[in-house]
């Protein structure tokens, strides 16, 4: 049974610094020699690409419904097999959503470290300290590490205010060369972070002088037997959109391509590239193509081997950003509109505040596909849906899903490991 020490990253609320101590923590370990490997609680898109840079290994999700208690076990047993530290981020605050952070430690017994924003702040964070440690008896609390820490005096005052049973893992002061730049779908894309290395750097030694620099205790983590999946996309090929405007992928999904036995290739819009030749079928997923709108719509290559991939007839699964492509228009925030690919009749909107957040899953012949949405867009189409999906805590319907020819639409983005069977009946355009 492989043992590797193991924690969850989390804190009462967002904003608190979970993704810059993780990234931090990620790196010093790294440079002690050590193999670590990192996850991200929830659905999420940006803050394990930046993990992925801190680590040095791919950031898969875990989530207790989407990913499913079974996948979660699977994904931390091949972790502890391979790491010689795992490190989960939590998602929001450590007790909020249904399921959550806390949730997930509980089920597999991760300790938690809980980082603490200080600003503004003294005695209230031992108070903090306290209801995190003692709210839910079957959530271990390794310790608090104060964040966001104005000088030496505040972290004393910080430190004599947590309770005797809680530990003290020490603080990290304020300091432009730590922080993450944010922007309306929460941080930016890895790659456009100034200096990002630098500032994961200097959190990497700026923990070293805490007791986050120990390792936690071992834990267990039960093997589990291989999946046997059908190779139902043998010999299909599979062109996959990756630029910045189209980042949003879950791993998970193109690792579940290669094991039904798809091969994977890579093209970017952005580049005007055209869609590699013998390609099958299209997946554009989503990411922030309302930021390049105008470099998209001047690449007529790129724009013209998708219509052509349409036009004979071949599959196109497009996701969020992806459908709002091949819409007829997008206006951005600021109200510009621009001319998009046109495959699809319709115009979409950004807006300031949010139009589509939360955990969805999709019902078909083959079973239910889970996945979330997230997006500050609206769409205005004629195109009547061809089946919505559910949310899992309301009788409202989700996402519209849309399939006009081989195009199958909708801001809904899946995990494909939930159910192969569909993603599979997608990507070769069957019914489902």
């Amino acid at each position: 049974m492989p043992a590797c020490p193991a924690l969850l990253i989390s804190g009462p609320a967002s904003g608190q610094g979970k993704t810059t101590v993780t990234a931090g923590l990620a790196q010093l370990h790294r440079q002690l020699g050590r193999k670590v490997r990192v996850f991200k609680t929830g659905p999420d898109f940006l803050d394990p690409m930046i993990l992925e840079r801190a680590s040095g290994a791919q950031v898969q999700s875990l989530d207790l419904w989407m990913v499913g208690e079974d996948g979660c076990r699977r994904l931390l047993a091949e972790a502890a097999e391979q790491a010689d530290l795992i490190l989960i981020e939590g998602v929001m605050g450590l007790f909020d959503g249904t399921p959550s952070s806390a949730d997930l430690a509980a089920r597999f017994g991760v300790p938690v470290a809980a980082v603490i924003s200080a600003q503004a702040m003294a005695q209230t964070f031992g108070a903090l300290s306290f209801g995190l440690a003692h709210y839910r008896a079957d959530v271990s609390i390794y310790g608090v590490l104060a964040n966001h820490v104005g000088s030496p005096r505040h972290a004393g005052m910080l430190e004599e205010s947590v309770p005797s049973d809680i530990r003290w893992l020490g603080h990290l002061c304020r300091s432009d060369r730590i922080t993450l730049p944010e922007r309306h779908l929460g941080l930016h894309q890895a790659g456009e972070i100034d200096e990002l290395d630098a500032r994961i750097e200097f959190t990497a030694r700026a923990l070293a002088d805490t007791a986050l620099a120990e390792l936690p205790p071992p834990m267990f983590f039960e093997p589990q037997a291989p999946l046997a999946l059908p190779k139902s996309l043998d010999g299909v090929q599979i062109a996959l959109a990756r630029d910045a405007a189209f980042s949003f992928v879950f791993p998970a999904n193109v690792e579940l391509l290669g094991t039904l036995g798809a091969r994977v290739t890579y093209f970017s819009p952005l580049a005007n590239e055209a869609v590699p030749e013998a390609t099958d079928a299209l997946f554009l997923p989503g990411g922030y193509p309302e930021l390049h709108a105008a470099t998209l719509a001047a690449n007529a290559r790129s724009a013209a081997s998708i219509r052509a991939h349409a036009a004979a007839g071949k599959p196109i699964v497009a996701e969020c950003g992806g459908m709002l492509y091949l819409l007829e228009s997008l206006t951005d925030a600021k109200g510009v509109r621009t001319a998009m690919i046109g495959l699809l009749p319709g115009h979409a909107t950004m807006h300031e505040k949010l139009r589509g957040l939360g955990m969805q899953a999709l019902r078909s012949e083959h079973g239910v596909m889970t996945g979330h949405t997230f997006h500050y867009s609206s769409m205005a189409t004629d195109l009547i849906p061809e089946r919505h999906a559910y949310r899992p805590q309301s009788d409202a319907d989700g996402e519209p899903v849309f399939r006009v020819g081989s195009i199958v639409a909708t801001y809904m983005h899946g995990y494909w490991p939930s159910n192969p069977a569909l993603a599979a009946a997608l990507l070769t355009g069957k019914a489902f």
